[in-house]
């Protein structure tokens, strides 16, 4: 069965793909990651799994040491295969090895990481699916829509819950539902500051004559994703108490496009501010400008010449702006730290982590993404990064003071760092304050095809 629906799902792969992280941990108060969609039932009986759910049942129960061990008898002298959109897979797997050596000194192991473009990663994993023994160990994949419905629900990939992640979190693999995330990330909104203009609401970026820099919804789906999320009851609320707060001008000016997004919000089922999320995604489906990578739009933003500018990107990105004549972090700020600023300040998503049902080596594999949830040093190829939040609080917490003392540090005040727009306020404030827009893979599958053909038809008659 899980072999027939993977030879459906590629072939409509083939036809039509859809283009494209403290606490990003699902279940507990102190993490903000969904928790609405389920793994595989690993309670069920033994005789029901497949093999590497076996395996990761008997996982869940072990702690970190006693899955090295097994890694250590399932890989040694083998290679190791790994796929993910983050590149730092492959930063984080020699730091494995060497902890895998500090228990046995004459292990080794090969490894090879991958990050497929323009999402071919859904591909890649459906076409590695078919073979009794895939190529791939395990993956770190976003977007948790295709997840969903294209690597979960399909059989394709597995959940696995470290014992040690799951006790920093207050719960047990049981009875945790979700996703396994690594991190949240947040994409924010910037503007460049060498001009006079401000924005103080986020309905001010679908404003008359605004052009916002944003990935385009085609080129990376976590961008459709957010605004899925925005047809939420509490996103759409968020809308709607921001419009309340503009002026009565402001007001006039969308009030128009509300009124005119009732009937299409009931017709789609939405709760009773659903309009206003509508309003605010067909005002920036045809406004935004769009880009192909994050990374041009930090450039073109950090420059003085962007005078009045503004973008939806990727926080981190700030990190790796070199100082010059012209260019500065300085130009930039982020929308949600002024003073007053009201509305949704930015959105986050996740990158999940996961076994392959196939997975050649599935022991390594748990004990590889056990390492990179439940240490400081696993995590330490993203820790570094502002935007990037561990979903292990014991490993958020150790990273922030590695991260203040390697930076210098960052306080709510900006006093102890050079630029402003780098003090990031952390996880906690920017899902309650900042009011971030988490994506919840189990809402984006489930409005999909009601809100996603509805948004299609805008993209299609904004590209007209």
């Amino acid at each position: 069965m899980k072999r027939a629906l993977a030879l459906l799902l590629a072939a409509s792969l083939s036809l039509s793909l859809a283009a494209c992280g403290g606490g990003g941990g699902g279940g507990t108060a102190s993490t903000g990651t969904p928790d609405s969609a389920a793994p595989q039932d690993s309670s069920a009986p033994a005789g029901e799994l497949s093999a590497t759910q076996q395996i990761i049942q008997e996982a869940e129960g072990m702690t970190l040491e006693e899955l090295a061990q097994k890694a250590i008898e399932e890989s040694n002298g083998k290679t190791f295969y790994g796929v993910g959109n983050s590149s730092r897979g492959g930063t984080a797997l020699p730091l494995f090895i060497e902890y895998l050596q500090t228990i046995d000194p004459n292990y080794t192991m090969e490894y090879e990481w991958q990050q497929p473009k323009n999402n071919k990663i859904f591909d890649q994993l459906t076409a590695d699916s078919l073979k009794d023994t895939g190529t791939y160990a395990m993956t770190l994949i976003q977007d948790g829509n295709q997840i969903e419905s294209k690597m979960v629900q399909t059989g394709i990939l597995d959940t696995f819950i470290p014992k040690d992640w799951a006790d920093a979190n207050g719960t047990t693999a049981a009875d945790y539902t979700g996703y396994l995330p690594l991190q949240t990330l947040n994409k924010v909104f910037m503007y460049n500051n060498t001009g006079s203009k401000t924005y103080d609401n986020c309905w001010d970026f679908v404003a008359e004559g605004e052009h916002g820099l944003f990935m385009d919804i085609d080129s990376e789906i976590v961008g459709k994703n957010f605004l899925y999320m925005l047809t939420e009851d509490t996103y759409a609320t968020w809308l709607k108490e921001a419009f309340d707060a503009l002026s009565a001008d402001e007001q006039a000016y969308f009030q128009p496009t509300i009124d005119e997004m009732a009937s299409e919000a009931e017709s789609l089922g939405l709760g009773e501010n659903g309009k206003y999320a509508l309003a605010w995604i067909k005002l920036w489906v045809g406004s935004y400008n769009a880009q192909t990578d994050d990374g041009p739009i930090c450039n073109i933003l950090v420059d003085q010449s962007a005078t009045d500018q503004f973008g939806l990107l990727v926080y981190s990105k700030l990190r790796s702006v070199e100082e010059s004549a012209s260019v500065s972090k300085n130009n930039i700020t982020v929308a949600a730290y002024n003073d007053g600023y009201t509305g949704i300040g930015g959105f986050g998503y996740c990158h999940y982590l996961f076994v392959t049902d196939n997975s050649p080596l599935p022991w390594t594999a748990c004990a590889f993404i056990a390492y990179m949830t439940c240490t400081a040093d696993g995590f330490s190829a993203w820790g570094k990064d502002i935007g990037g939040y561990s979903s292990n609080p014991n490993v958020a917490a150790e990273n922030e003071e590695i991260f203040h003392h390697e930076t210098g540090g960052m306080s709510e005040d900006g006093s102890t760092v050079e630029f402003a727009a780098l003090n990031d306020h952390g996880y906690d404030w920017w899902t309650t304050d900042g009011k971030l827009v988490l994506e919840d893979p189990e809402y984006c599958a489930s409005v999909s095809f009601t809100v996603g053909s509805w948004i299609e038809m805008l993209d299609k008659y904004s590209a007209g």
